[in-house]
């Protein structure tokens, strides 16, 4: 099979030749620090995993005025922003004498609001919410820009990589700096804590900010009908249970991110939920939501809670299974054999009779590449 052969199989539910194998995102830090920073297609055949291209392409809604913004050079898995005369991007730069530091203004007829993000070399965070007042969503609903799917870019980027691997991309999130899910983009643009809080203290609020989400990428998803992905990522960390009750999960998660997952059908497109953290207390709701594949299953010695051979008992005839693997103790300090044996246990408990991509739970920031190529060399030899 070719790798995206492999990949298809496992998502669809048919056998692959073997355990497909790949990775989460490359993290430019990582590949600068032990490659020199080669490429993410330079890595995947260096150490002969299954290759995966990002493609996050959007464009504006002309018909509603938008533009692309031409102050904005997109970073790293950032689509082009989108902007309009009612919703402008000011950023300007922060000092600050340890973190790169940068205030971003969107510029609205009524009111400004603002946001602070931090980066390192490793990543970035937002120290400034967005949301400040309850009715700064009222801004947002009027004025933000919803952008669309570059259908065209989408599928000359899946042509140029053809069979080489899969073809994944992220449903849109907030500008600048947010999540795939709805109740993602909120935490990140309100802050997690007070959400929590919000679902008890003014549960109508949370919705109607969790609608405005919802409505912006209901429209970018809807107009992904035609681009040539292979699977598209939902969700995000702040749904696990290691954050929220099962109980926030299905009043406030599922019924929103369960009404996208069918808009992404209908416009022909296949979903992966993603909740790096506790899973094991949901996996069935997750799976109720109708979505293809689910991630990272993060073992417990990580944060997680999976127990794989669980998780597959109880979901893997309804969904594809993709990760379980851990990558902070099996790529660093340990020997080739041990790396090899925990390949050997996920496929084992996870692989049978197919629907499983082993991956590391999430990305990561270090691996020592002899591990890397026991990880590869190990999943080649788990044959069907």
């Amino acid at each position: 099979m070719t790798p995206k052969q492999r990949f298809l199989s496992a998502l669809n539910g048919s056998l692959p030749d073997r355990m497909p194998v790949t990775t989460h995102h490359l993290m430019p830090s990582f590949l600068e620090k032990y490659h020199n920073g080669m490429t993410n297609n330079e890595f995947f055949g260096r150490f002969g995993l299954d290759p995966i291209l990002w493609v996050n392409a959007h464009k504006p809604d002309e018909a509603k005025g938008a533009v692309y913004d031409p102050s904005h050079v997109p970073g790293y898995l950032e689509p082009r922003r989108t902007v309009c005369e009612q919703w402008r991007v000011v950023c300007e730069p922060l000092p600050h004498e340890r973190y790169a530091t940068m205030r971003y203004t969107f510029v609205t007829p009524e009111r400004n609001l603002t946001t602070v993000l931090q980066s390192n070399e490793h990543t970035s965070w937002v120290s400034e919410r967005l949301i400040k007042t309850k009715s700064d969503i009222d801004i947002i609903a009027k004025y933000a820009t919803a952008p669309l799917c570059d259908v065209d870019e989408v599928n000359r980027q899946a042509d140029e990589f053809g069979e080489r691997g899969l073809v994944r991309g992220t449903v849109a999130c907030f500008d600048v700096y947010g999540q795939p899910g709805c109740w993602q983009d909120a935490s990140v643009l309100f802050g997690i804590e007070q959400l929590i809080m919000e679902t008890y203290d003014d549960p109508e609020w949370v919705h109607a900010f969790l609608q405005v989400l919802h409505a912006r990428k209901e429209t970018f998803l809807a107009s992904t009908k035609g681009a040539r992905f292979d699977i598209m990522e939902l969700g995000g960390g702040d749904a696990s249970t290691t954050v929220i009750s099962p109980s926030i999960f299905d009043e406030f998660v599922a019924p929103y991110d369960t009404r996208l997952i069918a808009t992404a059908h209908a416009a022909g497109q296949r979903i992966v939920y993603h909740t790096c953290g506790g899973m094991m207390p949901i996996l069935e709701n997750i799976a109720d939501m109708h979505t293809d594949a689910m991630e990272t299953f993060t073992p417990a010695a990580m944060g997680g809670d999976t127990d794989l051979l669980e998780a597959k008992r109880r979901i893997g005839d309804r969904v594809c299974m993709i990760g379980g693997f851990d990558q902070f103790h099996f790529f660093t300090g340990c020997t080739p054999e041990t790396t090899r044996q925990a390949v050997r246990d996920c496929f084992t408990t996870a692989g049978e009779g197919g629907r499983y991509i082993l991956c590391p739970s999430d990305h990561f920031f270090d691996a020592e590449p002899e591990l890397l190529e026991a990880f590869a060399d190990e999943a080649r030899k788990c044959v069907y």
